[in-house]
């Protein structure tokens, strides 16, 4: 329409003119409208029906109803047809669960059994929190768009989660996922220490970007899309690239240093390793030292003590800052504190503060949320880079509203403080 009006101006058209076609056209839009809402069979056109092949059109069901009727072996069967074989599902080696409820600390299955869910990392205060499920309900029935305008959740979430951190980690950058969020921390971490260089834990994941896969040795290790090789030549080890090095799981059950007392003190040696070999031998500064508090994917592990203060010093020592990865330990799920980065601080009084830290899963009780947190020093050189950092859904109405309800009720039922008592 607009191409036409424009094109008749240029042509001279008469201001009637064009004002006849905006009628007609107008009244033809209106009557398509009008016969589209029809067949819809809704008066607003707000629902739109499905129709399967070979069914009647007056045995139209909505997606709903058909996702409701589907058996289980007809969605592993569509599964089969339209997905990767490389997007798994839990116990598929034994039988996949079909599950399509949940309630509380239980999932319910397709036939109404329930199982205690123990391997769930999203649904942190419970699936189907009334709490929650209101604030998403209230607010998707409102508003839920991209990020570009104001919205009062969005910067009273930033507000709500820099209160649980420690200054000066008060600048925050919301995404929808974990890997979104430690590829974001990536990125400040070059923009402030102008390098690449990156420290990783063997058996570390951080997400399944390129970035972030490149700093996995639990996925890169066990991938085609790299040409591994040592960093350099006395290397015991390979990794995508001469900007990545790796050290030691700081295992002390099955590791190489078992004993309690100055295990710390070893493992940390191979960071100070790494340090020396970007600073000494290729007369480059470290980029970044990321690191889970819990070591989640690796066997939970926690660091012994020293281990974290002593690397993070030789990190910044370097040029480097320390990433906390709290994607998957974050918002009290170790119980004695509320990140895991705090892990040693009441055990031996180390006040260890991150340069970035990163969190996700549970932040949103299921819905996509995630947010990388920093200070204003870093977020200053990332604005340097001079390339204007958008993301379309990230902290979107509805998941920061999410995000508050969770936070609401960590608050309102002592969450933590019941786990450290059971």
């Amino acid at each position: 329409l607009m191409y036409l009006v424009v094109n008749m101006k240029e042509n001279h058209l008469s201001t009637i003119g064009t004002a006849s076609l905006f009628l007609c056209t107008s009244a033809l839009l209106t009557l398509l409208w009008k016969r589209e809402k029809e067949s819809l069979g809704r008066e607003d056109g707000s629902e739109i029906c499905l129709k399967r092949k070979g069914e009647k059109r007056d045995e139209i069901s909505s997606s709903q109803n058909i996702a409701r009727q589907l058996t289980k072996s007809q969605v592993e069967s569509l599964r089969m047809k339209y997905f990767c074989r490389k997007v798994t599902v839990s116990y598929a080696n034994s039988g996949p669960l079909m599950i399509v409820g949940g309630k509380g600390s239980k999932l319910i299955d397709y036939t109404g059994k329930s199982y205690l869910d123990t391997r769930n990392n999203v649904a942190h205060v419970g699936h189907s929190h009334l709490r929650v499920v209101e604030s998403v309900q209230q607010q998707v029935g409102t508003l839920n768009t991209n990020t570009r305008y104001l919205h009062p959740n969005a910067v009273l979430l930033a507000e709500r989660l820099c209160g649980y951190l420690p200054d000066p980690l008060n600048v925050v950058f919301f995404v929808n996922s974990g890997s979104e969020a430690n590829d974001l921390a990536l990125r400040l971490a070059r923009a402030f220490t102008r390098s690449n260089n990156t420290i990783v834990v063997d058996g570390g994941y951080h997400g399944h970007t390129l970035a972030c896969l490149e700093v996995s040795p639990y996925k890169y290790e066990n991938s085609k899309e790299f040409v591994l090789s040592a960093p350099k030549k006395t290397a015991k080890y390979k990794t995508p690239g001469h900007h990545i090095w790796k050290v030691p799981c700081p295992d002390i059950y099955r590791g190489e240093h078992r004993d309690i007392d100055d295990a710390g003190i070893k493992y940390s040696a191979y960071v100070e390793e790494a340090c020396r070999y970007y600073c000494e031998d290729c007369r480059e500064n470290v980029g970044a030292f990321v690191v889970e508090g819990g070591m989640s994917v690796a066997g939970v592990i926690l660091p012994p003590a020293q281990y974290m203060s002593r690397s993070v010093q030789a990190v910044r020592d370097a040029g480097g800052v320390y990433i906390a990865d709290e994607i998957q330990t974050g918002f009290g799920r170790l119980g004695s504190c509320f990140w895991a980065f705090q892990h040693r601080d009441s055990i031996d009084g180390e006040r260890l503060i991150p340069d970035i830290v990163t969190v996700g899963k549970p932040f949103g009780n299921g819905m996509p949320l995630a947010a990388v947190v920093t200070s204003r020093a870093i977020s200053d050189a990332f604005e340097g880079m001079g390339v204007e950092y958008f993301n379309t859904f990230g902290g979107n109405p509805v998941c920061a509203g999410a995000g508050l309800a969770v936070l609401d009720v960590l608050e309102s039922e002592a969450l933590q403080k019941k786990c450290c008592k059971s």
